[in-house]
């Protein structure tokens, strides 16, 4: 089984991203987690995976507009959802997010 983790960044404000909601699915849909990000935008307690293809979603309308940012209706983002695989077993995956109300990026972390 692979170990995975996540660290949600805002750009907007230049800080780590506390209080962000997230879901850990398998690619069927089947939910596997569920958490919100701590004070340094991360998110203990993620399962163990095997190898396949699994999404993470992060509700990040709700969080910028628990920190007063004013969105416009409907946000230009609400939920970001990546979809990622899981190739290798015994290894660690680290999905990172970077995220502003207008736009996000992602990349395999260490």
């Amino acid at each position: 089984m692979s170990s995975l983790s996540t660290h949600v960044l805002d750009t907007a404000h230049g800080r780590p991203a506390a209080g962000v909601a997230l879901t850990l699915t398998t690619a069927a849909g089947e939910a596997l987690f569920a958490g919100v990000t701590d004070a340094d935008g991360r998110c203990p307690g993620m399962p163990p995976l095997a190898p396949g293809r699994y999404r993470l979603s992060f509700g990040v309308a709700a969080y910028f507009a628990g920190c007063g940012v004013a969105l416009p209706d409907p946000p230009f983002l609400d939920v970001v959802a990546i979809d990622f695989g899981i190739a290798k077993a015994q290894a660690h995956y680290h999905v990172p997010l970077l995220v502003s109300p207008y736009g996000y990026s992602t990349y395999r972390g260490s």
